[in-house]
Formats: structure tokens, sequence, C-alpha cells
């Protein structure tokens, strides 16, 4: 149920950004400040060559880096259980950190304060960092408002369980020794309160990861439309190689998530080609209306601003609260001195090498 719910609600979501992010784009704006295209190396053969490599480039990256988890059942070294899966989930929250940070929220910045925007309160407020706020506290709503409702659910369907044992047991109490009966429901009552604690986490690890896959995709279709807009091979050759990384990197952080909630296979599958379409589909929408494409007028400069900004806010809470403070927290880190060092030195080289990338893109 909460699988079907959350693609349902990431396949809405993705739908509506797509619809919304084009339509400022069938119609130029007017504006006054220089496009800058004009200064760049124009080749539309060589830059289509290029934007169909990166469709093909990404689409393989996401796919390997949201698959590489899931790899624990063939190869134990990458298995929830193990030291490694940690390190290698604190690196990938690394990178989405470092992306929210020093790639998407600085843009956000930049769009939403863009000299372009002459009328209006653009220039008066720091509106990039409101909605990066404002996003970041919906995603906490939604964490804590989701995880409560499925655990009450939860809680609600094994308390129908129990009752149904004791009706069953007060039948064959006529037949067996009272002793015995209350064995039964000692049994019972143990048994559920063994499972309490390992069904909330689940609960916990699939909310998480439909609420990482949604804040991912929000500005996986604003990267991929940039990308496939731009019509300059000086700029699309170093997206290429940027992009390639961070889809896969971030692809390992969601396929952890995924893998420890432990979906069913075809969720888990659904979820992993949602993933990884989603920017090669935004490259695409992006060569469809590159003809048209004005990136500096001002309705494409604000919802491509907003949008930015709205993904750094949930990209934000995700990082450092749902994976970070989740795992660095977690009783087994925090008794193993060794595994600490680990996580952390993981996350500092997650964080570092996702910010060496901003130099190109």
């Amino acid at each position: 149920m909460a699988a079907a719910a959350g693609l349902k609600l990431a396949a809405l979501c993705l739908l509506l950004v797509a619809v919304v992010s084009s339509l400022p784009l069938l119609a130029r704006a007017e504006c006054e400040c220089e496009a800058g295209g004009e200064e760049e190396e124009q080749d539309k053969a060589g830059s289509l060559r290029l934007r169909i490599i990166a469709v093909f480039c990404i689409l393989v990256a996401s796919a390997a880096g949201c698959a590489i988890p899931s790899l624990g059942r063939r190869f134990p070294a990458l298995s929830p259980d193990r030291d490694l899966f940690f390190g290698v989930k604190a690196f990938a929250a690394g990178v989405i950190l470092a992306t929210s940070f020093v790639h998407i929220l600085p843009e956000a910045f930049e769009r939403l304060g863009s000299p372009c925007l002459v009328s209006g309160p653009w220039q008066k407020f720091p509106f990039a960092g409101l909605v990066a706020m404002l996003a970041a506290i919906a995603t906490l709503v939604v964490d804590t408002i989701a995880t409560g409702y499925f655990r009450r659910a939860a809680h609600a369907k094994k308390a129908a369980a129990v009752v149904g044992a004791d009706d069953v047991e007060a039948m064959s109490a006529h037949h067996a020794h009272v002793g015995h009966s209350h064995g039964v429901s000692a049994v019972v009552a143990s048994s559920a309160a063994a499972s309490d604690d390992g069904g909330a986490q689940l609960i916990r690890q699939r909310v998480i990861s439909q609420l990482l896959e949604l804040g991912i995709i929000v500005h996986s279709v604003i990267i991929g439309m940039s990308l496939g807009a731009s019509q300059s091979t000086s700029t699309i050759r170093p997206l290429v190689v940027a992009l390639t990384f961070h889809q896969f990197f971030e692809g390992i952080g969601l396929g952890g998530c995924i893998v420890q909630a432990k979906f069913r296979l075809k969720s888990v599958l659904l979820m992993a080609l949602f993933f990884s379409l989603t920017t090669p589909v935004g490259v695409v929408i992006g060569i469809g209306i590159s003809s048209v494409y004005d990136e500096n007028s001002p309705n494409t400069l604000i919802i491509q601003g907003i949008l930015s900004a709205a993904a750094a806010g949930i990209l934000n809470y995700m990082a450092l609260v749902d994976l970070l403070a989740e795992d660095f927290m977690n009783p087994r880190v925090q008794g193993n001195g060794r595994l600490q060092v680990i996580v952390n030195l993981s996350l500092l080289l997650g964080t570092g090498l996702m910010s060496m990338l901003a130099i190109w893109a």
C-alpha cells in the first residue's frame, strides 16, 4: 500500500513538474538581458549528438548506481548489515547534500536574483532561501504524518491479530489446561512486542525512500531540461560528465534506502526505473523545446528558480535528517569507533567530490 501510494504521488509530481516547466518555454517572454548564447560556440549537429549521448550515459549510470545496493544478495559485503553498506550510504548522502548546497541552491538564488526580473518583488527579498526553508518544513510535515499514519495502521492490524489469537485461545480453553492457555497468550504477546521495533523501522525506511525519490525527481527534471535545451558544445561536454557521476552516486543513496525498505520486487523495479528515466526524459524534453528555449525569460527564471529552491530544501532535509542522522545515530554505529570513522570519512569524501564537480557544472 505504501509503495503504491508513493509511486503514484511521485508520478503525479513528475508529470506536474514536466508540464509546468514546459509552459513558459513554449513562448519567449521579452527580456532585455543578453542570452549570452551568441557568444558561445553554436554547433547544432555536434550539440545534438552530445545530448543524445548524454541520455544513454545518464540512463546507464542511474540504473547502475541504483542497482549496486541490491547486489548485497550476491555480494555479502554490500548487504545492509555490513559496515561497507553504512560507508557507501554515507558517501551517497554526502553527494546528495553537496548537490543541494553547492549545485541547486546557488542556482536558485542566481535565477530568482537575475537582473532580468526587473518587475515584481524578486529583487527585494531572498525568495530562494524562503522557498527552500518552506520546502524543508513541508517535507518534515509529510515525513512525520506519513510515518505516524502507517505506524498506526500497522499497530491496528497487529492488535486485531492479537485479538483473533485470544479468541482462538478462549475457544480452546475448554479442552486445554489453564496454564497452557496462559502460555499461548504470553507467546503471542511477546511475538507482537518483538516485531514492533522492526516493523516501525521498516515503515520509517519506506517513507524515507519515497520522500527521497520525490525530492530527487524534482531537480532531475530541471537539470535534464537545462542540458537538453543547451546548444553549446562547450557547455554540454562538462555537464554530461558531471551529471553522469551525479546520477550514479545519487542512485546509490536511493538504492540503499530502497533495499533497507524491503519493498516487493515489483515496487523496487518500478522505483529504480522511475529514477533512472527521470533525467533522460528531462533531456529529451529539453531537446524538444530547444528551438524556443530562452533561459533568460522571466517566467522561465521564476519557475525554474522556485523549483530548484524547493528541490534544495527537500534534499537538505532528506540528507541531514533521514539519511545522515538516521545512520549516524544508529546504535551499531554509535557503539563501533571504527565504523564511526568510516562513515565520517565517507561523508566528507562524498561532499568533497560532488562539490568539486561544481567547477565544471
